[in-house]
């Protein structure tokens, strides 16, 4: 009983910590509100904050949730399957191939309207191509890992030898797309590739929130199957777990949710590899617990990145992938050590 309430209270802190960050996320930026404008903006739409507010902040913060979320839960899922302390979407590839099929959908299919303006560099007008097509180019990520999986005697090391590999495919296939592309086209495309909340509208938030519920769902309810495949393959299957099928679904659900952050927000790093490590070590392997916390720290870690990139050189609003790749580069060196340990 003892060991479910100290669990049940670090999500509750961790909640609480979120509504925190929330409130102050609203209040900062390139325009401080006081917590006055924010009441009367948040009660009357024709006050002055109001179009910040509505228009340009809750999306920004809803979007920045929403992801971390995902993010979190993607690398608590793929450090499982894959029982491999390193794997997350990010560091297997699988990002890098989505951000390749939104980059080959906005360029060559003209999923999304090219400007060469800083605010508006990439609209997605055409979300659900844009998503399938970096759908696609992570599943071909996901193939790939899925298919070492199956080699025998693979350890940590060669899987993230082998993400390494797939990142640097995807990455000359996006430089051959912007080889051809105008000059417009690169610049858009480069922008749309380093990692912003703060090009989500509310359409968007809506899409995300709709992938974002069932996953949860069908990784909540498997649960217990996680933890058994943590104590084991043969152990996994002698609970009567279909662990072949459990990976599989895994990967591909993770690599789903992935690909929708990216084809709306770019690519943005480490967050999927922090927020489970730090889970563990606090809450320990059951997924009832981890996965959560792993989702509410994901959130929490990206809320405050882009918190700090929006404020630390304000009025100038930095990409959040930059902040989270200073955050987590050493936190991934730090794993590496430990391994090798």
């Amino acid at each position: 009983m003892a060991y479910t309430r100290r669990k049940l209270l670090m999500i509750v802190f961790l909640v609480l910590a979120l509504i925190s960050l929330i409130i102050l996320s609203i209040k900062v930026g390139s325009a401080n509100l006081s917590t006055l404008d924010i009441i009367t903006a948040l009660f009357n739409r024709e006050a002055t904050a109001a179009s910040i507010i509505w228009n340009i902040r809750i999306p920004r913060i809803l979007a920045s949730i929403i992801a971390g979320i995902l993010m979190g839960i993607e690398g608590s899922i793929m450090q499982c399957v894959l029982r491999n302390p390193l794997a997350s979407p990010f560091t297997m590839g699988i990002s890098q191939g989505a951000a390749f099929g939104a980059a080959f959908a906005i360029i060559i299919l003209g999923a999304g309207t090219l400007h060469s303006t800083h605010a508006d560099a990439v609209i997605v007008n055409n979300p659900y191509l844009t998503v399938f097509a970096a759908f696609a180019g992570a599943l071909i990520g996901v193939a790939a890992i899925l298919l070492i999986v199956k080699m025998r005697s693979v350890t940590p090391e060669v899987m993230i030898l082998a993400g390494v590999a797939m990142s640097a495919l995807f990455g000359a296939g996006t430089m051959f797309l912007q080889y051809f592309a105008t000059d417009a086209q690169v610049a858009a495309t480069v922008f749309w590739t380093f990692g912003d909340v703060g090009r989500a509208v509310w359409n968007d938030v809506w899409i995300m929130l709709i992938f974002m519920i069932p996953a949860i769902a069908y990784f909540l309810y498997h649960s217990w199957d996680y933890n058994s495949l943590e104590s084991g393959e043969e152990t996994a299957k002698g609970l009567g777990v279909n662990t072949e099928r459990l990976r599989i679904h895994g990967m591909l659900i993770s690599s789903f949710t992935a690909a929708i952050t990216v084809a709306f927000l770019g690519v943005i790093g480490f967050v999927g590899l922090i927020a489970p490590h730090i889970m563990r070590r606090i809450v320990g392997h059951d997924h009832r617990f981890l996965i959560p916390t792993s989702a509410i720290l994901g959130a929490l870690i990206l809320l405050a990145s882009d918190t700090l990139a929006r404020s630390i050189l304000s009025p100038i609003v930095l990409p959040v992938g930059i902040i989270t790749a200073f955050l987590g580069a050493p936190m991934f060196l730090y794993i590496i050590m430990k391994m090798r340990r």
